[in-house]
């Protein structure tokens, strides 16, 4: 049976910090494997919550430990190298207990009921370092900000303050005179990210090179943002940063005729959440991606009746399944083989015995990237909303599940002048009012709801179990708010304002007849003056 893996920071540090203590007395191979993989999880937890600083110093932890993984015949590793590791343990739970006090002095009294890390409350402030130069874009920014409800503090370049303060901020803008960093900047930099080790560091204004990006990263800066793409993109960033929603467990099927070999594969999952299902025949395969719907298949080579190249040829050739990733598991050290056998349909091979380290890491991977290539099918690349083909299609499924009580009702919702606003401004500060009004409409929608982005600066939102009038109503809410939003650019801030129709069940019936009426009622909005919400027929 699978283990069950830890569920908070706190456990997965106590797990950490337990199997580095039984390695530095033992001594032992496996165990310098499990503390490996306990930093691996770690590591991806910390990414999952976005908090950077953390991330940075559990991946150095963990260079660390698998530049020394080596072989079974290399360990216990040299004192030496127990100490550096130890030394790195111990600044690792140190930046932890601090980012997690600052966390804890800000919880509202009921998180204490809620899951271990539920609770790990994200500060809602941001500091912002900006050059006098610079004040105008950094004035913009923290209207923007603040209509979110973040709290904005100012520092200075030169000044010292700020670090020693008890609350840490959620990330921390650095806006510069130019755009190389000065090594007084650099330094400055430097401080903050000590500081602050759970905090996003923001750069605005970077030169689109190499050089200068890597000099900032290792000055500890997180996200650099170009020139011309400023200040666009720096809501986009923070508010990502506060959305840290748990995603889909993973799912491995395993095929794979060795009981023992399906164990350790289990286990070593198991151990980074990795949910897993098992079959021994490699005839049950289909009926198994059927009912378990998998990320990714590991794939024994060698198995009765026929082995893993010839069932994945076959997965190829049924389009549900021909983007399924592959990844081979065999005692094959032919190189000629194993470039056939990739050749004909799998990702990757892996050899027996596997590494449990690299099996994670490359499960991982290619569950990520199969993932973000399903999204991107499905989800606008500005706004993360539906695209056109998606958002029809669920308009459609939420049409069919809706029944005459509960009501739907559909929203054609489109930028006013947005022409002009492209013209005048650019292009990058036309994207940043889009996605300000798509950040909107899910700050202020339900999760049930459908929001999409219907093309260009149009959008279409249904709500079930809403009648038109109260649709109307919240509609209109959101056009109020959305033309008192600032969208910040190098010369201060604009605002814009969105008309936009109404349509609901069961007036008309289907789909289609609800965005061509709403659509309808969009243009008699605009005929009216613009910045208003009218009902179809």
């Amino acid at each position: 049976m699978p283990h069950s893996s830890p569920n908070s920071i706190d456990d997965r540090l106590s797990v950490l910090q337990k199997r580095w203590s039984r390695y530095a007395e033992e001594g032992r191979f496996e165990q310098f494997i499990e503390f490996a993989i306990a930093v691996n999880s770690l590591a991806e937890y910390f990414n999952r919550l976005r908090l950077p600083g953390l991330v940075r110093l559990c991946e150095g932890l963990e260079n660390a430990a698998l530049e020394r993984l080596g072989q079974e015949d290399t360990h216990p590793v040299p004192r030496q190298d127990i100490a550096m590791l130890q030394r790195q343990v111990d600044a690792l739970a140190g930046a932890v207990a601090t980012s997690r006090n600052a966390a804890s002095a800000r919880r509202i009294p009921e998180a204490a009921t809620a899951p271990a890390d539920i609770d790990w409350i994200k500060p809602r402030s941001v500091w912002m370092i900006a050059a006098p130069e610079k004040q105008g874009m950094a004035h913009a920014l923290t209207e923007q900000l603040q209509f979110f409800g973040f709290k904005v503090d100012k520092h200075g370049w030169e000044e010292g303050q700020g670090a020693a303060e008890a609350e840490k901020p959620l990330a921390v803008l650095f806006i510069p005179a130019g755009d190389m960093a000065t090594a007084g900047e650099s330094a400055r930099i430097a401080a903050v990210r000590a500081a602050c080790p759970a905090s996003q560091l923001i750069y605005l204004g970077v030169e689109s090179q190499i050089e200068p990006i890597v000099a900032l990263m290792r000055a500890g800066i997180d996200i650099t943002i170009a020139a011309e793409d400023q200040p666009a993109m720096v809501l986009n960033c923070i508010l990502d940063l506060v959305q840290t929603s748990e995603q889909e467990q993973y799912r491995v099927l395993i095929v794979e005729d060795s009981r023992v070999a399906v164990a350790l594969i289990r286990r070593t999952l198991s151990q980074h959440g990795i949910h897993t299902h098992a079959i021994h025949d490699p005839g049950r395969l289909l009926d198994a991606l059927e009912f378990y719907k998998p990320d990714l298949v590991l794939m024994d080579m060698y198995m009765p009746r026929f082995n893993g190249v010839e069932a994945t040829r076959v997965l190829r050739q049924m389009a549900a399944y021909n983007s399924l990733p592959v990844v081979y598991l065999s005692g094959e050290s032919a190189v000629g083989m194993q470039v056939e056998a990739l050749r004909l349909g799998g990702d990757q091979f892996l050899m027996k015995p596997f590494n449990p380290v690299l099996l994670a890491a490359v499960v991982k991977t290619r569950i990520e990237r199969f993932r973000e290539v399903r999204r991107s099918t499905r989800l606008d690349g500005l706004t993360g909303l539906l695209n056109h083909t998606a958002a029809k299609s669920r308009l459609k499924a939420m049409v069919d599940e809706a029944s005459a009580d509960n009501g739907l009702t559909v929203a054609m919702i489109d930028i006013d002048h947005f022409k002009s606003i492209n013209d005048t401004f650019g292009h990058p500060v036309g994207d940043q009012v889009i996605r300000g009004l798509a950040w909107l409409l899910k700050g202020r929608l339900r999760s049930v709801d459908l929001i999409g982005r219907y093309g260009g600066e149009e959008f279409l939102v249904a709500l079930p179990g809403v009648t038109r009038d109260k649709a109307l109503s919240v509609i209109d809410r959101i056009r109020r708010d959305f033309s008192g939003l600032p969208h910040a650019h190098p010369g201060g801030a604009l605002h814009a304002t969105f008309s936009a129709g109404i349509a609901s069940l069961p007036e008309v019936d289907t789909a289609a007849g609800l965005t061509e009426v709403a659509d309808g009622a969009l243009l008699q909005a605009k005929r009216l003056g613009r910045n208003r919400v009218e009902t179809g027929a």
